[in-house]
Order: structure tokens, then C-alpha cells, then sequence
């Protein structure tokens, strides 16, 4: 473990800069930007194939499918609320 000051001042220098490194990825990542734009590439390749670039219709069925089942759930209790 022992080595001469210049080995030591070496493998300090290359610890800061994985450090430097890995301190600018995090920023990267935790950017409100970076998040927002992850998040919309998220949802975008849950309705469109990212490969092929066609429509997922058993996704946007099954999406369509629960908008149409809460609206009718909010219609029907509102029907018999009143």
C-alpha cells in the first residue's frame, strides 16, 4: 500500500476525477429536464414501438377502455346522487 508521494498524488488526482464524474452524472440525471424528457420517452414507448414506430393499439385500447369505465362509473353516481 505504501508507494512514493508522486503515486499517492496520482491516485488521488484519478479518485477526483471519477469523482468529478460521477458527481456530473448525477446532476445530469437529476436535471428537471432530463427527468421530464426520460419520463415522455417512458410513455411515448408505452403507446408507440419504439422499433417500428406503429401504435401499440392494445395499450391505447386498454386506456381508452378505463377512461370510458371511470367516466361511466362518475355518470352513474352522479345519477344517483341526485
Amino acid at each position: 500500500m505504501t508507494g512514493t508521494p508522486s503515486d499517492i498524488e496520482r491516485e488521488i488526482e484519478e479518485a477526483r476525477e471519477r469523482l468529478a464524474g460521477t458527481i456530473d452524472q448525477l446532476l445530469y440525471r437529476s436535471h428537471p429536464k432530463t427527468i421530464v424528457g426520460r419520463e415522455v420517452a417512458q410513455v411515448k414507448a408505452h403507446y408507440v414501438d419504439v422499433e417500428t414506430g406503429e401504435p401499440r393499439t392494445d395499450n391505447i385500447l386498454k386506456t381508452v377502455g378505463i377512461v370510458v369505465g371511470v367516466i361511466a362509473v362518475g355518470v352513474v353516481l352522479r345519477k344517483i346522487t341526485s
